[in-house]
């Protein structure tokens, strides 16, 4: 039996560890907290939105970067100080705007493969993650908006995902707590939400039953491969400590630019800071007046859900700041402010600030893979949509890991479905 480790206890790494248990490999999980999912699976908007498939590589978002670069609130904001690595990531980007259709498309594609098998993970396992499907709802204030969003809706489509423009009074249909005036907006009833902190602490407890070892407190110093054996050195309550294994397969997020490198394989992943508020629900007027029905502003770039009965979580904005992990109270505001905007009747008095970063690829696509050496596998940078294509991205690299060993490809949640080949 081959034995695997696995770098990161968050949401990509607990499913693979999970996707490789199930195909019967020795599995071991090292993860630097003393919990799973306490960076950036902790507090994030909760959406499993394939609706919000769109990858950032338009021309606009440049524009949009521009303007707001000065602006401490503005929903996308660019630290002006330059470094190597901010640059080599900018002008990838760039680089990756003629493909923004087809990797809209095929990140659609995996969005709506992942549901299958998140879902049947869940069922299987009893995993209670306060899921709500009530569908998404994108809403637009003026007319440009919307008719872009028509333009990716045709996108969406070509990958797989349907969604229904709606009018201003639909929209109060759909979700009667909302306030404002909308020029309109668009409803995919398949999308859902869901509290990604518990299900990677259930699942994880699941790998675990399935024969996993989760190390916890261990943070990774070194990581060293000659093709056929690899070798861990973490650091842990104990001291140093070094570990062989016959593979590994890096999911450590944001960290996983610097192991790569010391793997010998460039993976340009960029740290985009985002922020979310958890507003506690503490009185009844106040979960009356909450939305039940999870929304995407796509002027404020935020998004929200509604987490079991007592919470509602809005979270979104990306900042280019480096690995800076500060709460600011600038950027915390304009979530706040929007509560009381949107939704009147709940109460802001307790909320609870989280800043994560988001690991980001250049071409907005996750890296799934093989590295140079022969036993050294990837699953990282899935950028906004790691909670939503986490399942199908651990579910493809077991089946890499599964092909480099010889062994038969078994899709854990859909049997005798094809996945496809990601473009790195």
């Amino acid at each position: 039996m081959k034995s695997i480790a696995v770098i990161g206890g968050g949401i990509t790494g607990v499913t693979t560890a999970y996707a490789l248990a199930k195909r019967g490999y020795s599995v071991t999980l090292l993860e630097k907290h003393h919990y799973a999912a306490m960076e950036t699976s902790f507090a994030n908007g909760g959406q499993l939105s394939a609706s919000n498939a769109e990858v950032w590589t338009h021309r606009s978002t440049l524009i949009k970067g521009l303007k707001w670069m000065l602006k401490s609130d503005a929903p996308l904001l660019v630290n002006p100080k330059p470094s190597w690595h901010k640059l080599s990531w900018f002008a990838e980007f760039i680089a990756n705007i003629p493909h923004y259709q087809r990797n809209t498309i095929e990140t659609t594609r995996l969005a709506v493969a992942a549901r299958e098998h998140l879902f049947a993970w869940a069922e299987a396992e009893g995993v209670n993650f306060d899921l709500k499907q009530e569908g998404i709802l994108h809403i637009y204030r003026d007319k440009a908006g919307f008719d872009h969003a028509g333009e990716v809706s045709k996108l969406l489509a070509a990958g797989g995902l349907s969604r229904r423009a709606v009018t201003p009074a639909e929209m109060r249909a759909i979700e009667p707590t909302l306030a404002g005036n909308y020029y309109g907006g668009y409803f995919t009833e398949s999308d859902s939400t869901g509290d990604i902190h518990l299900f990677t602490n259930g699942l994880a407890a699941a790998a675990e039953r399935l024969g996993v070892k989760l190390l916890f407190g261990q943070q990774v110093r070194s990581l060293h491969s000659d093709g056929q054996t690899a070798l861990v050195k973490v650091a842990d309550e104990a001291g140093l400590q070094e570990h062989r294994f016959d593979a590994l397969v890096v999911c450590a997020g944001v960290a996983s630019r610097e192991l790569a490198a010391q793997l010998g394989d460039r993976v340009n992943i960029y740290p985009v800071k985002g922020y979310s508020i958890t507003v506690n629900l503490l009185d009844v007027q106040s979960q009356r007046a909450a939305p039940t029905v999870s929304l995407l502003d796509d002027e404020t770039k935020l998004v929200t859900s509604r987490l079991g009965v007592d919470r509602f979580r809005v979270a979104g904005t990306a900042e280019f700041n480096g690995y800076n992990k500060d709460i600011r109270a600038d950027r915390i505001k304009p979530l706040v402010d929007w509560v009381n905007q949107c939704f009147p009747g709940v109460s802001t008095r307790q909320v609870l600030p989280w800043a994560g970063l988001r690991p980001m690829l250049p071409s907005m696509l996750p890296r799934v893979g093989r590295g140079r050496q022969a036993n050294v596998f990837y699953n990282t940078g899935h950028g906004h949509l790691g909670w939503t294509l986490s399942a199908v991205t651990a579910d493809m690299i077991a089946g890499v890991v599964a092909q480099a060993y010889d062994q038969p490809i078994q899709v854990g949640a859909a049997p005798g479905k094809p996945l496809f080949p990601l473009r790195a």
